[in-house]
C-alpha cells in the first residue's frame, strides 16, 4: 500500500465508521466518543469491533456540558453513565475521544436507553465531589449566554471556570479547599472604617440606592465621589445579609489594583482580606482559581474583576457595580462574545440583586434607558442618579466650577511636524516648575506606526495580516500587533536597498523621546531635572509592573507621563493639573457609526483626571491639538456638556436606524481566500430565504430583518486568514434572535459541503462593539 499514509486510512476509516453510527444512534451518545481537535471530530475506531471502543453500564445517566465552540459539531450536552447520583451542576471528568476533560453535569435524571446503545455510552471518570455543585442561578445564566449570543452551552460554561480547575484531580482539589477554609479561618480584624462626609450628591444617590429596587445608571461627574457611593452600597448591602457577596467589574485590568486597594481599605477590616478577592486574565492561574473558588464558597465576600467575573459563581449576589459602564472593553472579541455590562443588568434581575451602572459618559444604550418618564415617553427601565458637581465645589457654584478649562489648539497655525505646540509646551514647562504633573495622551504605542521607503514606495507591511508593523525602537523591531510577528527592522529597504528608510507618524515612544529633549532644561521645584514616564501595554507586561509605575506617579516621582488610552480612565492622580491629547483627530471621520461617542467619552474621561484635587481644580487644563479647533464635538467637550452630546448622537441614530433605535448582528466567517469567505456568507442568506419560510413564525421574523451584503472585515486578514462578515439589521430584538437561532444549523450544513470546504470557522457576534 505504498503511497497512501497511515493517517490517510486511519482518516477514511473514521470517516466510514462515523458514517456508520450516526446512522444507528443518537449523535450525542455517539460523540462523547470523540476527540475535538482542529475544528473536527477524530474517532477512535476498532475496526473489528466498535463496541471495544466504548464499554460499560451504568444506573444513573446524565448529560455533561465540555468545551467545544459552536462551530465544531459537538456542541450540545453529550450522554455519559454514573454509578451514583449526581447532582446537576456537579464538575466531573469525563472521556472525549483518547482524552479525559474536565465536564458540568447538567441534567440529569435521563431514561435509559436501549440495551446495546448503553454498553456504548462512557462512564464518568471522575466527581469533584468536595466541591459544592453550580447552583441553579449560574446555569440559568450561562444557559441565557449561551442561547442570547448563539454559543454552544459548553463553550460558555466551561470559559467561565478558571483555566487550572481542567488540570487537577479531585484529590488536589481537595487539598486546594482544606487550605482555603484553614486561612478563611484565621480571619478576624475590628471594624476600622474612615469617616468621609458625603456631599448632598452622594447622600441622595445613596438613598434612592437604598429605597428603590433600580437599576440604576450613576451619571456622576469625574471626581464626583462615585466610587465612594459603590463603597457605601456595598456596605450597606453587605450589613443586610451576612452571607452577601458584591460584584465589582472594572473595564480593564489597569484600574484594578487602585479599586482593590481602595476596596480593602475599607472592607477587609471588618470582613477580612479573604473576603475581598480580584478575578481577571493577569492573576497566575493558581491565583485565578483560589480566588474563583472563594467566591463560590462563598468566603468572597466582595469580587473585583474584569468582564469574566460577570460570569463567575456567586451564589449569594446581592449588589452588582458596572464602573464606567461605558467602556467598549466590556464587549469580549473572543469565543463566546458577550457584554459584561448587559449580563449586569440580566444577571442583577434574575437573582434579584441591585445593579449601579456608573459613568462620567454613559453609554447613549445606558443613557437612552435612563430617560425620566414623560406623557408621551414611558421612560426607560434604568434610575438616572445625577452627581454633576466635583468633590470640594461650593454649594451653588457654576455648572462647569472645578472643571478644568478646555484649550483648543489649531496645528495647522502651529509649526510644522512639531510634536507639541509652542503655548502647550510653555504650560507644561510651567506645570513641572510647579511641582504639578502632566498627562499627555497619544493612543498610538511604538516609535512610529509604519516604515517606508521614499524611494521604491516600500511599507512595513505585515506578510500574514492587511495591516502595517509597527516600529519600536526600543528593541528596533518591527511588529504587527494582529498576529504577533516581530522581525528586526532592516538595515536597508528589502524593496531596493535604499539606506533612507523613514518613519510616518508618532506613538508613544517617540513622544517620549522628543519630550525628554524639549523638557531637558526644565526644572522641578527642588531644582532636579523634569522626569517622564511612559505607560501603554509595552511597558506594563510583566507581573507588578503596572503596579509600580502607577505607584512612582501617584508618589509624585513622575512629571509628565506619556500613554495611551490606559491612564485616561478611572485613575485618581490627584497631583495632575494638565491634560493634553496629541492628534484624536483619526476618530472624528472613522467609518464606525460609535467613533464619536467613544471619542468624547475618551477625551471627557482624560479631561477628569487633571483637577481631582480641590485646591487645584480651577487651575487645571485640557489641551487639544487638533486640525478642526471648530468641530462640535470638541465645542461640547470644552462645554463639558455630555448631554447635549447624547441628545445629538442620539438624534442622529433615530434618523439612521442605528442602535439604540435598532438591534444588530453579524455574521462572520474565515477562511484562506476572502472569495470563500464571501461565498459562504452569500450561501447562507441564500439558503436562509427558503429555510426561514417553513413557518409563519419564521416568516414573520424574516421579514422584520434586513441583510446587508458580505464584505471584508476592516482589517480583512490577520495571521493569514481572511475574514468576512455580514450585517443583519432589525428593530425587532425578537425577530432577529429568532433568525439567528435558526441560521446555526444552516451554517452547520454549508460547512460540512465541500463547496465551502476551505471555512475554517464562522461566528455570530450579537450586539457588535464595532461594524
Amino acid at each position: 500500500m505504498t503511497g497512501i499514509s497511515s493517517r490517510a486510512l486511519l482518516g477514511k476509516a473514521c470517516r466510514a465508521e462515523r458514517a456508520i453510527c450516526q446512522q444507528s444512534y443518537p449523535q450525542d451518545l455517539w460523540i462523547a466518543a470523540a476527540a475535538f481537535q482542529n475544528n473536527d471530530l477524530a474517532f477512535e475506531v476498532k475496526v473489528d469491533s466498535p463496541s471495544e471502543t466504548i464499554r460499560g453500564t451504568a444506573a444513573h445517566w446524565i448529560r455533561v456540558l465540555v468545551a467545544t465552540p459552536a462551530h465544531s459539531a459537538v456542541a450540545e450536552p453529550l450522554t455519559y453513565g454514573s454509578a451514583q447520583p449526581l447532582a446537576a451542576g456537579a464538575l466531573v471528568r469525563v472521556p472525549l475521544g483518547r482524552r479525559e476533560v474536565l465536564g458540568i453535569v447538567w441534567e440529569t435524571g435521563l431514561p435509559a436507553p436501549e440495551p446495546d446503545l448503553a454498553a456504548r455510552v462512557r462512564p464518568v471518570a471522575a466527581v469533584f465531589d468536595a466541591l459544592p455543585p453550580l447552583a441553579a442561578p449560574w446555569r440559568a445564566l450561562i444557559a441565557f449566554v449561551a442561547r442570547y449570543y448563539q454559543r454552544a452551552l459548553g463553550e460558555v460554561a466551561l470559559a467561565a471556570l478558571p483555566p487550572q480547575l481542567r488540570q487537577l484531580s479531585g484529590q488536589q482539589l481537595a487539598r486546594r479547599l482544606a487550605r482555603a477554609a484553614r486561612a478563611e479561618s484565621a480571619e478576624s480584624a475590628p471594624d476600622d472604617a474612615p469617616g468621609i462626609t458625603l456631599t448632598p450628591d452622594q447622600q441622595r444617590a445613596l438613598e434612592q440606592i437604598e429605597r428603590e429596587s433600580g437599576p440604576f445608571l450613576l451619571f456622576g461627574a469625574t471626581g464626583s465621589g462615585k466610587t465612594e457611593v459603590y463603597l457605601r452600597a456595598a456596605q450597606a448591602a453587605l450589613a443586610r445579609d451576612a452571607q452577601a457577596q458584591v460584584l465589582v467589574l472594572a473595564p480593564e485590568i489597569n484600574l484594578t489594583p487602585q479599586l482593590l486597594a481602595r476596596l480593602q481599605a475599607r472592607l477587609a477590616p471588618s470582613l477580612g482580606q479573604q473576603a475581598v478577592v480580584a478575578l481577571h486574565s493577569r492573576l497566575t492561574p493558581a491565583q485565578r482559581l483560589q480566588s474563583w473558588l472563594a467566591a463560590h464558597l462563598g468566603q468572597a465576600r466582595v469580587v473585583l474583576g474584569t468582564r469574566m467575573a460577570a460570569l463567575a459563581s456567586l451564589p449569594h449576589l446581592a449588589l452588582i457595580v458596572v464602573d464606567e459602564e461605558h467602556d467598549p472593553s466590556y464587549k469580549q472579541q473572543e469565543g463566546a462574545r458577550y457584554s459584561a455590562r448587559d449580563l449586569a443588568v440580566y444577571r442583577g434581575h434574575a437573582q434579584g440583586a441591585k445593579v449601579i451602572l456608573g459613568s462620567a459618559t454613559p453609554s447613549l444604550e445606558s443613557w437612552r434607558q435612563s430617560r425620566p418618564a414623560t406623557q408621551d415617553d414611558p421612560g426607560g427601565r434604568y434610575r438616572r442618579l445625577e452627581m454633576p458637581a466635583r468633590i470640594g465645589t461650593a454649594v451653588g457654584a457654576a455648572p462647569n466650577a472645578g472643571w478644568p478649562h478646555v484649550q483648543r489648539v489649531d496645528m495647522a497655525r502651529q509649526p510644522k511636524d512639531a510634536p507639541l505646540a509652542p503655548p502647550l509646551l510653555a504650560a507644561i514647562t510651567e506645570c513641572v516648575a510647579r511641582g504639578q504633573q502632566a498627562l499627555l495622551l497619544l493612543n498610538r504605542r511604538g516609535w512610529a506606526p509604519v516604515l517606508c521607503c521614499a524611494d521604491c514606495g516600500w511599507k512595513s507591511q505585515c506578510p500574514h495580516c492587511s495591516a502595517y508593523r509597527v516600529f519600536h525602537k526600543t528593541d528596533r523591531t518591527l511588529r504587527c500587533h494582529h498576529c504577533g510577528l516581530s522581525v528586526p527592522v532592516p538595515r536597508a529597504c528589502p524593496g531596493c536597498g535604499n539606506q533612507d528608510i523613514a518613519a510616518i507618524g508618532r506613538g508613544t515612544e517617540q513622544l517620549e523621546e522628543q519630550l525628554a529633549a524639549l523638557l531637558a532644561d526644565v526644572r522641578r521645584p527642588d531644582g532636579a531635572p523634569a522626569r517622564i514616564a511612559r505607560i501603554d501595554a509595552d511597558t506594563t507586561k510583566g507581573q507588578g509592573r503596572l503596579e509600580a509605575q502607577l505607584a512612582q506617579v501617584h508618589a509624585g516621582a513622575v512629571d509628565v507621563l506619556v500613554g495611551t488610552q490606559m491612564i485616561a480612565k478611572g485613575h485618581d492622580f490627584r497631583r495632575v493639573t494638565l491634560v493634553a491629547a496629541i492628534n484624536p483627530d483619526a476618530a472624528l471621520f472613522s467609518s464606525d457609526f460609535r467613533s464619536p461617542e467613544r471619542l468624547f467619552a475618551l477625551l471627557m474621561q482624560a479631561c477628569g483626571r487633571a483637577g481631582r484635587d480641590a485646591a487645584s481644580g480651577a487651575a487645571s487644563q485640557m489641551w487639544i491639538q487638533t486640525r478642526h479647533p471648530a468641530h462640535p464635538l470638541y465645542a461640547l467637550l470644552a462645554a463639558h456638556d455630555y448631554p447635549a452630546f447624547a441628545a445629538l448622537q442620539l438624534q442622529e441614530r433615530a434618523l439612521a436606524g442605528l442602535p439604540p433605535f435598532s438591534h444588530l448582528a453579524l455574521l462572520r466567517a474565515d477562511a484562506r481566500s476572502q472569495s470563500a469567505a464571501q461565498a459562504f456568507l452569500a450561501a447562507l442568506a441564500q439558503a436562509a430565504q427558503t429555510a426561514l419560510a417553513t413557518t409563519p413564525e419564521l416568516a414573520a421574523a424574516q421579514s422584520a430583518v434586513r441583510w446587508y451584503p458580505a464584505v471584508p472585515l476592516p482589517i480583512q486578514r490577520v495571521a493569514g486568514v481572511e475574514r468576512a462578515q455580514m450585517l443583519l439589521e432589525s428593530a425587532s430584538r425578537a425577530a432577529l434572535q429568532r433568525v439567528l437561532a435558526a441560521l446555526t444549523p444552516l451554517m452547520h450544513a454549508l460547512r460540512a459541503d465541500p463547496a465551502h470546504r476551505t471555512v475554517l470557522r464562522w461566528l455570530i457576534d450579537v450586539d457588535p462593539a464595532a461594524v
